[in-house]
């Protein structure tokens, strides 16, 4: 799962995860962009985005327990075909078709 943690240590994690060859699937598209297999998860500028707005309604006086809780509203895949390659993976053409982004 997508941690602070986990986001400081990506870089240790996809070497790992390559070197014993095994398909990952991460929270966050630079995971992917960085060498991760596949991205499934949420855009963390938009969350922060909606953040700021929660942020700005308390600053005008709205109680925190009163606003409603949001989940994000679209998440992202994301395939990486370098990595596949390189893990010796075939992704079929009908998932690259429903990836919002293929690296290749």
């Amino acid at each position: 799962m997508p941690t602070f943690i986990t986001a400081i240590l990506r870089s240790r994690i996809i070497r790992t995860v390559a070197q014993y060859r095994v398909p990952a699937i991460y929270g966050h598209r630079f995971f992917a962009a960085e060498g991760g297999l596949i991205c499934y998860g949420t855009d963390i500028a938009q969350s922060f985005a909606q953040a700021a707005s929660y942020i700005n309604r308390i600053l005008k006086g709205e109680t925190p327990a009163d606003l409603p809780l949001e989940l994000p509203s679209r998440y992202d895949l994301v395939l990486n075909l370098k990595t596949a390659k390189a893990m010796g993976l075939d992704v079929p053409v009908n998932m690259r078709a429903l990836a919002d982004e293929v690296i290749e």
